[in-house]
């Protein structure tokens, strides 16, 4: 059982890192490259797992089997922000300068949104037993749409977020380095950097949807549940400027990362139903080690054969919130004759 100091020791740790992060580390906002990227991941994710092993050996073995079996599945599942990063950047011409501002202040508003999204879970799941099977349920379909989304490309130009943006505020034509707002003749606009911020926010906010209620097929100890969930995301900022140049290399593991999805899913309804741990938390965790091993080999061999122009146009097909289909777009009505 978690007290109250753990968690103002976790909440301090987090804050000296963000302090870290923007105070020292990019206080001039300048460009980090492919191999610092690496080792800020690397630091995050050693991080991460000696959390962990503190948590084995404060809480029990069990608890620091679920921590580690809910950190492996929200880090894995954060891949799909990097997945949706790199297309909404490549669509709307992103400075890679000013990424690193908009994937801070995207990240910062992620942990405190999904701080609100996991008390409340938490605290249906205790008053509402049922409420796991809609979760469990909620998995297996989202797995299931991901899976066949995969080969679909998104219209960010009809993204519901972009065009709600254009039409309630006045908007710049280009960006203004990294700011979000500016001050013309009395007016305020909004840049097209921040626009870029709500959609990051917004495919965060869904897709914690998803990965919250994984997570909660592991264990519903709230303090597992957020600090598993926090470390999975810290270092993503870090991770897309890692990986941003090779992820066409990682088609396939859209597919395993659907896969894990529907697989906590069964175990979540599985379990309730029984209400006994007939799919334990250890085999759980070996099963999504599995499916993301096995995803990341195919990707390798895979592109590896692939021409570089096709795995990239591969990469580019997936599903962000908010944007329909390009197959399935109609045309709007003053493209249209006679509308």
């Amino acid at each position: 059982m978690s007290s109250a100091w753990m968690w103002i020791g976790f909440h301090l740790l987090i804050f000296a890192l963000l302090a870290l992060d923007l105070g020292v580390l990019h206080r001039k906002g300048r460009e980090i490259g492919v191999r610092e990227s690496l080792l800020l991941s690397l630091g995050y994710v050693i991080m991460g797992l000696v959390f962990g092993a503190g948590v084995h050996y404060v809480l029990g073995p069990q608890a620091g089997t679920e921590y580690l079996t809910g950190y492996l599945i929200e880090k894995s599942l954060s891949i799909d922000n990097i997945f949706v990063f790199v297309l909404i950047f490549t669509h709307f011409g992103v400075p890679r300068a000013s990424q690193h501002t908009v994937l801070f202040w995207g990240i910062l508003g992620a942990l405190v949104l999904r701080v609100s999204l996991i008390l409340a879970g938490a605290a249906v799941i205790a008053a509402f037993h049922w409420v796991i099977y809609v979760f469990g349920a909620f998995l297996v379909f989202t797995g299931i749409k991901m899976l066949v989304t995969v080969g679909e490309e998104p219209d960010l130009e009809k993204n519901r977020v972009n065009r709600f943006m254009r039409a309630h505020f006045r908007v710049t034509e280009g960006f203004q380095g990294r700011r979000f707002f500016v001050r013309r003749q009395g007016l305020t606009y909004v840049t097209p950097l921040f626009i870029v911020l709500m959609l990051l926010e917004v495919t965060d906010v869904v897709f914690a949807l998803d990965s919250i209620p994984a997570i909660f097929a592991i264990t519903t100890d709230p303090f597992l549940v957020y600090t598993s969930n926090v470390f999975a995301i810290l270092g993503l900022r870090a991770l897309y400027f890692a990986l941003a140049g090779v992820i066409h290399r990682f088609h396939y593991l859209k597919y395993g990362l659907s896969l894990v999805l529907v697989l906590v899913g069964v175990k979540m309804i599985v379990n309730a139903w029984f209400d006994a741990k007939i799919v334990p938390t250890d085999m759980a965790l070996l099963a999504t080690a599995a499916i993301i091993l096995a995803s990341v080999a195919v990707s390798v061999i895979k592109t590896r054969a692939a021409p570089g122009k096709k795995a990239r146009r591969e990469a580019a097909r997936w599903w962000v919130p908010g944007s329909p289909s390009k197959e399935e777009t109609p045309p709007d009505k003053k493209d249209v004759p006679g509308a």
